[in-house]
């Protein structure tokens, strides 16, 4: 079992530890949407525009933006800032957001999201 909270290996690793007072979303299953007050949190903040990064790329990830897309956000994976246990699972996952011409979302390196929120 990974990934599940609770369980070994699971745990935030320190150097993205939630800052005092940011919230922490827990998900009961792939995707961040189902079960959780992600959705009421972004709408009651105004947020439409989201920015995907984690593990694993073609699971969790892509579940997520999926979910996030049919609820009217746009998405943003950030490629180098998520990963796969297997590197051509990810190459595939990029590769089908990519050919969807941005039906599900769009994907760019870190640096050039960054610079372009600067």
């Amino acid at each position: 079992r990974i990934l599940i909270d609770g369980e070994p290996g699971n745990d935030l690793v320190p150097e993205l530890a939630a800052l005092p007072g940011e919230t922490v979303i827990v998900k009961p299953g792939k995707g961040a949407f189902y079960a959780t007050r992600l959705g009421h949190l972004l709408e009651t903040q105004g947020i439409g525009h989201l920015v995907f990064a984690g593990v694993t790329t073609e699971v969790c990830v892509q579940t997520t933006m999926r979910e996030a897309n049919d609820r009217g956000y746009e998405c943003l994976l950030a490629e180098d800032a998520t990963e796969s246990y297997f590197p051509e699972f990810k190459a595939a996952t990029l590769a089908m957001i990519r050919a969807q011409g941005g039906i599900v979302g769009w994907t760019a390196p870190t640096d050039t999201i960054v610079k372009a929120l600067r």
